[in-house]
């Protein structure tokens, strides 16, 4: 019993006397046994598939919905609603034509840019796009880049659910 005792007291001494030995996490040089493993979850921790705007190539969340030129865009049922474009994960619908993400140039919550394949009418095209968010989240800003590009940026207003 004596010596269980004994083993017992020393055992914390031991563990600090090894922990100072060690070199800092800091100091060692990254390899297998000391990386971080990446979580098919995008890293958010819970093994749950990642959200929308969390997958490669994806237009975020954030930018996806009903968005409208003018307010008569979001509430004609007549089919003219030309200003009107629907934003979903893959692309953008527009009044006649839909454009799907081609090659992603930037990705965040509030903004994307991409090349978007077009089309529509019998034709088909490309267009280099950026989509951004105001930061109250009801408007959203679409500029063209390239050739046929739109010379000013277009100021949609997200349509009421």
């Amino acid at each position: 019993m004596k010596q269980l005792n004994l083993l017992r007291s020393a055992l914390p001494l031991t563990l600090l006397a090894l922990a100072a030995c060690a070199e800092p996490i800091e100091d060692r040089p990254e390899t297998e046994e000391t990386m971080m493993p990446v979580e098919p979850d995008g890293g958010i921790g819970d093994g749950a598939t990642p959200p929308a705007d969390m997958v490669d190539g994806d237009i975020p969340g954030s930018l996806h919905g009903r968005w409208g030129l003018v307010p008569a865009d979001c509430t004609s049922d007549r089919g003219d609603a030309k200003g009107l474009i629907n934003i979903d994960a893959e692309g953008i619908q527009f009044y006649e034509s839909r454009g799907v993400v081609d090659t992603v140039e930037t990705s965040e919550p509030g903004q994307f840019r991409a090349t978007y394949a077009f089309t529509g009418e019998g034709m088909e095209w490309t267009r280099d796009m950026e989509l951004s968010l105001s930061e109250d989240g009801t408007q959203l800003v679409r500029s063209e880049y390239g050739e046929d590009a739109l010379t000013e940026p277009l100021t949609y207003t997200k349509c009421p659910a």
